[in-house]
């Protein structure tokens, strides 16, 4: 089957399927904040429209003097772009004809982006269902490699690696002088974050990814950056459009970063419901990764293939994101987002009825 690439757009599980849409179905593939956008986003929508008559403007001062006040790391090193997806094609532009690494399972775009630019691809694979990150197996294989891509919180598992793994993996690849990339995404739903990006003064190799897509809930408009040493951003500015970042996701991440409370909130009500599912998996004999943040990925163990699983849910207006394009899952696992708290038990009412089975 011709798999969509990424969650969300339910519409073409549903056509690759070939399984009639439901009247009503919910979309547990798109793994955002279920609570949405913060609400003075609409309370200024009104003030950002009047803005587009006007270019923004393209060094995005203002919400870099934010991150920089909020990261520790100074506006020159500080890279806004239109999403992580823009960042990860920008970081495949400066790696072209390189080595890289990518720890797997992961999001598909790092290896599309270096594709994209005709890297030399290696893979290391996590093994399941902890999905440990062993340094010292990594170190094994970073000679003559260029960057080394990690997700953490890694998508799809939602497992998070700890500050004293991820410094001693850096040590490492600073010895072979070897970048390594730090995907962020899901950072600010962990609920016990030290943040790693202070180092970016000390280690001229890390490189740090982060979208506000995510916690913000705007898949729609698109913002996230890179913290990365002065040399490296000025690379990756070399390749970015003029006025990659629109008004509108500029003014609204302005917003958001002076938001204290939102982030809290979100993270709260994500370690009540994900424990509450967590709890129902675990009597109804489900397997689940162990998952920090607002993901999880799941499987039945009574099943061999999850295939008839994936299809029940989605006749009965479940929609999973597939894993068939996950480096050493291929299928045998289904991520879930957790959604509100009426979505949720809908989800566990919908799996009592698959137990119940015959």
């Amino acid at each position: 089957m011709n798999w969509p690439k990424h969650g969300s757009n339910p519409q073409y599980i549903y056509k690759e399927t070939g399984i009639p849409k439901p009247e009503k179905w919910i979309d547990f593939s798109a793994n955002i904040n279920p609570l949405g956008s913060p609400q003075i986003l609409k309370e200024k929508w009104l003030d950002f429209y009047q803005k587009i008559n006007d270019y923004p403007d393209p060094h995005t001062q203002v919400l870099k003097k934010l991150i920089s006040n909020k990261t520790a790391v100074d506006p020159e090193s500080i890279l806004l772009g239109n999403g992580g997806a823009e960042l990860i094609a920008l970081l495949g532009r400066i790696l072209a004809g390189g080595n890289v690494l990518l720890i797997e399972p992961a999001f598909s775009e790092y290896e599309s982006a270096c594709s994209a630019n005709d890297c030399q691809i290696f893979y290391h694979q996590l093994d399941e269902p902890a999905w440990e990150l062993n340094v010292e197996e990594i170190t094994s294989k970073l000679s003559a490699i260029d960057a080394v891509f990690l997700c953490t919180p890694n998508n799809p598992t939602g497992i998070g690696y700890s500050n004293e793994t991820i410094v001693k993996l850096l040590e490492e690849c600073k010895k072979t002088d070897t970048l390594l990339i730090l995907d962020e995404a899901f950072y600010d739903f962990l609920e016990d974050y030290t943040p790693i990006s202070p180092l970016i003064k000390e280690y001229s190799n890390l490189v740090i990814i982060r979208s506000m897509t995510k916690m913000f809930a705007i898949p729609g408009l698109r913002l996230g950056y890179i913290l990365a040493n002065p040399r490296v951003i000025d690379k990756l500015s070399g390749y970015q459009p003029h006025w990659s970042v629109n008004a509108l996701a500029m003014s609204a991440g302005e917003l958001f970063l002076q938001d204290t409370y939102f982030v809290q909130n979100i993270v709260n009500y994500i370690r009540s419901e994900r424990e509450k599912l967590f709890s129902f998996f675990l009597a109804e004999g489900f397997e689940f990764s162990p998952s920090q943040v607002n993901f999880y990925l799941l499987r039945d163990p009574l099943e061999k293939e999850q295939m008839p699983l994936f299809t029940f849910l989605l006749r009965r207006g479940i929609v999973p994101r597939h894993t068939f394009n996950f480096p050493g899952l291929e299928g045998k696992w289904l991520r879930f987002a957790i959604k509100s708290t009426e979505e949720n038990n809908y989800l566990m009412e919908v799996f009592e009825e698959w137990r119940q089975l015959p």
